[in-house]
């Protein structure tokens, strides 16, 4: 047993922000579920493009469909590629989903970047993805924007598990969850079964600290009157935005509304903790698990924070401590004009345009590498 052992134990479940093939083959995952308790795995453009457009991991695999298939467009050999990375993880992961009894042992896959604002391309190729796995253990990626936040009731009623991505407001966080208590009561009303589906909100952290302390410093660079005040938010703000997101979601698994779906079986849309990886130096590169631990959660973190956690993680119940503390940070935000909603608001449209760029990338480097003669 060892830390991220005891982080599991704290109610905060271990996933990891990687996937890779070399990585898959070698054993990687295997050996962080054998010893460190690791219950799931996600991926997004971003890490497929650092994983198949370098090296030659993939090569062969390509090779061999292109032999089979020559006329492929480039979007079908990349997703060839990406489900098999994505049915291996989930195979990896099956023996702790059959234990958990559905409750953990996730892979995530994510919908095209490029139609994060089309409801019914969303929901039509969140079908298409989870066909194309056909593992039960798998949540598809769909960003909570909201043309998403249809799409995810929509899937979530069609029995696909759902990962919601890109959430860095607590209203588009609260915008998400009442999808999926719609997506899980249309499946009542349907006569279908809620006992197994499973979704997580992936509230992302880091980012919001990077772009607000930006602020900061350039405003007591120019010698703000409030530059004691802005100081003092520094590495501050994104952990109090997250802890009243938690605090929103405990009201709201005790709402009537949430108890009627729990009475039929329903599992909580539990928070995960996304862009966990600390970006400034000054901080503790362990900050944004440190800080974040509490029941019905998840940390996906990418190896390093992983690596880190082991070896100098602090475990403690976090996530309801100082929710009154919290409070006062965002008070001081809107007193001092940083703008979070405006922040927010930025902060999706960046990370679409991100993985629409990662992606392109991608659809690059596997156009490039040509199908065997």
């Amino acid at each position: 047993m060892g830390k991220l052992n005891d982080l599991s134990a704290a109610g905060t479940a271990v996933w990891l922000d990687f996937v890779d093939r070399k990585f898959l083959e070698e054993g990687g995952l295997k050996k962080l579920v054998a010893e460190d308790g690791l219950t799931g795995v996600t991926s997004n453009p971003s890490i497929f493009e650092k994983a198949m457009g370098h090296g030659e991991a993939y090569d062969e695999t390509l090779a061999s469909f292109d032999k089979e298939h020559p006329d492929a467009a480039t979007i079908d050999r990349y997703e060839h590629l990406a489900i098999q990375d994505i049915k291996a993880a989930a195979e990896t992961l099956k023996p702790v989903y059959d234990r958990l009894d559905a409750a953990d042992g996730y892979v995530s896959l994510e919908v095209s970047p490029y139609i994060a604002d089309d409801t019914d391309a969303t929901i039509a190729e969140a079908k298409k993805l989870w066909d194309a796995v056909d593992r039960e253990n798998v949540m598809i990626k769909i960003p909570g924007s909201a043309a998403g936040a249809p799409a995810i009731a929509a899937t979530i009623a069609a029995g696909i598990n759902v990962n919601v991505t890109l959430l860095f407001s607590l209203e588009a966080y609260q915008r998400v969850a009442e999808a999926y208590a719609m997506g899980l009561e249309e499946r009542v009303r349907q006569g279908q079964p809620i006992d197994r589906m499973a979704s997580v909100a992936s509230f992302f952290v880091s980012r919001i600290d990077t772009t607000i302390d930006k602020q900061i410093d350039e405003r007591v660079e120019k010698g703000d009157a409030e530059a004691d005040a802005l100081k003092a938010l520094r590495g501050k703000v994104a952990i109090a935005n997250a802890k009243l997101a938690y605090a929103w979601y405990q009201e709201f698994v005790a709402s009537e509304r949430w108890q009627a779906l729990a009475a039929k079986g329903a599992r909580p849309q539990r928070l995960l903790w996304a862009s966990t990886g600390v970006k400034d130096p000054a901080y503790p590169d362990t900050l944004y698990v440190d800080t974040l631990i509490g029941p019905d959660t998840v940390n996906t973190m990418p190896p390093k924070t992983m690596d880190a956690f082991r070896e100098r993680g602090t475990v403690a119940e976090t996530l309801t401590q100082d929710v009154d503390q919290a409070r006062a940070v965002m008070a001081e935000v809107d007193r001092l004009g940083l703008d979070l909603p405006g922040v927010t608001d930025t902060l999706v449209l960046e990370g679409v345009a991100s993985f629409a760029k990662a992606f392109d990338d991608l659809m690059d480097a596997i156009a490039k590498k040509q199908p065997a003669a």
